[in-house]
C-alpha cells in the first residue's frame, strides 16, 4: 500500500530528555506511525516536550492548566495536513507507567492520535469517539501493537 508523502520535523525541546524516550523515537520509527494514519499528504512537526512546556500550551490555547500528554496543532487538512503535534515525555512516561504499557507503543499510539486529529477526526461525541478509537485500535494492531483500548 502507497502511504501519502509525509515532511517531518521531529524536535527535542528538552537536552535532559532521558534517553529511553530519545531510543524510542528515532526519526524513521516516528515517521512510520504517523504514515500509518495519513489519508493526505502532510507536512507535521513533533515535539517532544517537558512538563512546563506542555502546561503553558494547553493553557494558553485550551484553557486547560495542566500538562497533557499530546496536543494537536492543525492548520489545514486538505489538500494536504499542515500540523503540529507537541508530546510531553513526562506525561507520556507516567501514563505508560500506570497502563503497564511499553514506552515505544505508548508514544506510537499518541502520535497516531495526534495525527488522526490532524486530519479533522475528533472524539468529543460518543460516535465520533467510537470510530476515532476503532482506527486507532486497527492501526495500532497493523504496525504490531496491542491494542491501546483493551484493558
Amino acid at each position: 500500500m502507497i502511504r501519502p508523502a509525509l515532511t517531518l520535523s521531529l524536535q527535542f525541546a528538552r537536552d535532559d530528555l532521558p534517553r529511553a524516550h530519545r531510543a524510542q523515537l528515532p526519526r524513521h520509527r516516528v515517521a512510520r506511525w504517523i504514515r500509518a494514519a495519513l489519508e493526505a499528504p502532510a507536512e507535521i512537526t513533533v515535539r517532544v516536550v517537558g512538563t512546563d512546556e506542555a502546561r503553558a500550551l494547553n493553557r494558553d490555547f485550551r484553557g486547560k492548566d495542566h500538562a497533557t500528554n499530546v496536543l494537536t496543532f492543525d492548520y489545514s487538512h486538505a489538500p494536504q495536513v499542515h500540523a503540529d503535534l507537541v508530546l510531553c515525555a513526562d506525561v507520556v512516561e507516567a501514563e505508560a507507567r500506570a497502563q503497564s504499557r511499553p514506552l515505544e507503543a505508548h508514544y506510537a499510539h499518541l502520535l497516531i492520535h495526534g495525527t488522526l486529529h490532524a486530519q479533522g477526526h475528533d472524539h468529543a461525541r460518543d460516535d465520533e469517539a467510537e470510530r476515532m478509537e476503532a482506527r486507532e485500535s486497527e492501526l495500532m494492531r497493523a504496525l504490531g501493537f496491542a491494542d491501546p483500548y483493551s484493558s
